[in-house]
Formats: structure tokens, sequence, C-alpha cells
């Protein structure tokens, strides 16, 4: 079964729709015009209903099928914010907001499943219901996470749920999926190195903040050499070091933040635990102090095994069996999707855009041209796992 002749059929009206959101990117949670256009054209396609404002600014269509025997109820979910980055695309279509871009395809990932949603209101062709997921603040701010404390899952019975992100330089319309863990573990920390200030001619009536930090950032990578596993993933990276104003005078303090990245529970909580050992005690061997702020942000996005199989054998009916990688090499970036996947079992898939930009990129371009293939595969996932 390749790609579904009626979803051919609009595939420039789904364009269109991606490509005037992307004209307009909103971001985390404020996303008026977003949720207002993606709830109109769900109301127009005749969804059974449509609700807006779960998680602030979230809107779920339901659709039920053609029969309800069997009492199955599926959640497909897909991002709608942008980020806060300075387009250079150069597509007539670019971001018209100065500031705001859609850099990680989430305009595309809406403009699919709002394909999806067109389909299946129209043929109906499956058995149960199917709850269609828009979400906002995947960009760090949890919205998916926000939907489930507003009751999503248990108000519509969803009973299991699947999701998509595209992939830059996997081939186009290809697929890449994993059991369990796909994505990282993302927590964040921050350091304050406390010292004592003096004239940078007099280094030794100093505890300087700088020394102390710069030998924090060298021995944090002690944790991924020496402290995990070589067969386990860990990422540490410090991303912002600052210190001082003046070239002559040796501050008092030092800010230090950055990131952690893991793959496993046990992974993620040794790397907490040794960075608030090595930064307190390297403070302490120079004569200063440190306060740590830690952070967990998203859990491990981990695929259910039942769930992967179960997807990557819809796109297979999609592209054909040699055109679904069923285990990609897990990635390091986060995804909320995560928090969905803790409550219900499912599978998060990656579909291939082909060469180009990567994500968070200012020249990223989401690639039209994969709409067909990811709209097929959302609606043969509902038609599959509900046949009618």
């Amino acid at each position: 079964m390749p790609i579904i002749n009626r979803i051919a059929d609009f595939h420039d009206e789904i364009t269109g729709w991606r490509r005037d959101l992307h004209q307009h990117p909103e971001l985390q949670y404020d996303l008026p015009r977003t949720a207002r256009t993606v709830a109109e054209l769900l109301t127009g396609f005749g969804c059974d209903e449509v609700v807006q404002g779960l998680g602030k600014t979230g809107v779920v269509a339901v659709i039920h099928g053609r029969h309800n025997k069997s009492g199955k109820v599926i959640g497909l979910r897909a991002d709608m914010d942008a980020l806060p980055i300075v387009e250079a695309s150069g597509k007539p279509y670019a971001s018209k907001t100065s500031g705001r871009m859609h850099a990680c395809g989430h305009d595309g990932h809406t403009a699919m499943l709002l394909g999806a949603a067109r389909y299946l209101a129209e043929t109906r062709n499956f058995d149960g219901t199917a709850v269609l997921i828009f979400q906002p603040a995947e960009e760090g701010g949890a919205g998916a996470k926000a939907m489930i404390d507003d009751g999503l899952l248990d108000r519509f019975g969803i009973q299991e749920v699947f999701g998509m992100h595209n992939f830059p330089g996997l081939p186009l319309g290809d697929f890449a999926i994993r059991h369990g863990a796909l994505m990282a573990a993302t927590d964040e920390f921050s350091i304050v190195c406390e010292g004592y200030g003096a004239h940078a001619a007099r280094p030794n009536l100093s505890v300087d903040p700088v020394l102390m930090g710069a030998a924090i950032v060298q021995n944090l990578q002690s944790i991924a050499a020496r402290n995990v596993d070589p067969l386990e993933s860990v990422v540490v990276s410090v991303t912002v070091f600052q210190a001082g104003k003046a070239f002559n005078v040796i501050p008092q303090t030092a800010e230090l933040r950055g990131t952690i990245r893991s793959l496993t529970a046990e992974v993620r909580t040794l790397a907490e635990k040794r960075l608030r050992i090595i930064v307190e005690n390297t403070a302490a061997a120079f004569g200063g102090t440190a306060k740590i702020k830690f952070h967990r942000g998203y859990p491990v996005t981990a695929n259910n095994p039942e769930k992967a199989d179960f997807a990557a054998g819809i796109a297979a009916q999609i592209v054909g069996q040699s055109r679904v990688n069923t285990n990609v090499a897990p990635i390091m970036g986060g995804e909320d999707f995560s928090y969905m996947l803790e409550q219900r079992p499912g599978a998060f898939i990656f579909v291939g855009i082909g060469p180009g930009a990567g994500l968070h990129h200012p020249e990223y371009d989401f690639n039209d041209e994969v709409i067909p293939v990811g709209v097929s595969y959302w609606a043969r996932l509902v038609e599959t796992a509900m046949a009618a």
C-alpha cells in the first residue's frame, strides 16, 4: 500500500496550510493564531469534536470511525510551536515575524496531522476513535505534560499514543525507529562559583572563581570518561561561562550553565550525583564555594517495543521495508512526547526530509515533498490499528 491517492489529491492544500503556518510562527504557549487556524480547519473537516485550551493553547480533535465496536482509542500527536531564531532560508514564504521561525518543522508536523484529520473525517474507515492532539510548547515548555495535567489522556480515553518528527539528512520519505530509548533525557544545571575578588596584579590575595570554574569544566568531563559505563551514553556540556567585566580585576563570582543528556534513569541519576560531588569539592579545593541549581527536564523518549514494531510495519506499508530502519541509533536531543510515552504505550518515529540544513538552524525549511508520506502513515496507522 503506497501513498494514498486521496491524500495525494490534496497535497497542494496541505502544503498551503504548512506555508501559512511557517509565515506566522508563534512561540511556546503563546499560539493564538496557530491554535485558531488549526481549530477552524478541524471544524471545517467535520470532526466530531474539537476542543481548545488544553495545556493552555492545545487543540484536540475527535474522529469516530464508521464503527465503534472495538472501543479502541488511539492518540496521534503533532507539535505546533516555533523557535526564537532569525530565519535565513530565503524562501518566499519565510517568517513574517522577525526573530521567530519554524526551525524544527513543527509547521510540517501540524500540517501533516491536519491532512490526516481531513482524510479520516472524510473516510472513517476504521472501528474505534482517533484523537488528534495539536500540542503547544514542545520547545522547552513541556506542553505535552501541560496537556496531560489538563486531563488529555483520561478525558478522551486515549489508550495508545503515537508521534512523528521530521529528520533532515535521512533520505526523503525513509523512516527510522527503535525499541526503547530513542531520544535523551534533557537536564539543565547552573553553577555559581564564589571566590574572593582582587586586583589582577595581586592574584595571591584572591580566591579566583575563574580558575575554579575552569577546573570544574574540565573535571565534569570525568563523568563520561570515568564514571559511566563506556557502553552507556551520557553527554555533559558546559555551554555558558560568565565572569568579570574588567581586564585587571579578578571577579568575586563566576557562573557556569549547561546540560546533561542521558538515555537511562540509572545514568541520569549517577550523572547528577557526580556533578554535585565534583562541583562542590573542586570549589572547596580552591578555597571557594559553589551553589548548584539542577533542573530535571524532559524524560527519556522510550518506545514501547510492540508499538514500535507496529509503527515500523505501517511505515513499511507506505514506503517499503527497505526504507524503514528499525534500529536507528538513539539521539541525544530531547522531546517532550516522552511524557505521553510514560503514561501510555506508543511509539515515536522519524521521517526523512532529505538533505538540507539541520533542525534549529536559521536556514532550515521543512520539505513539503514528504507530506503525502507522513499523512499516509497517520491514516494507515489508524485504519490498521482499528481495522473495521
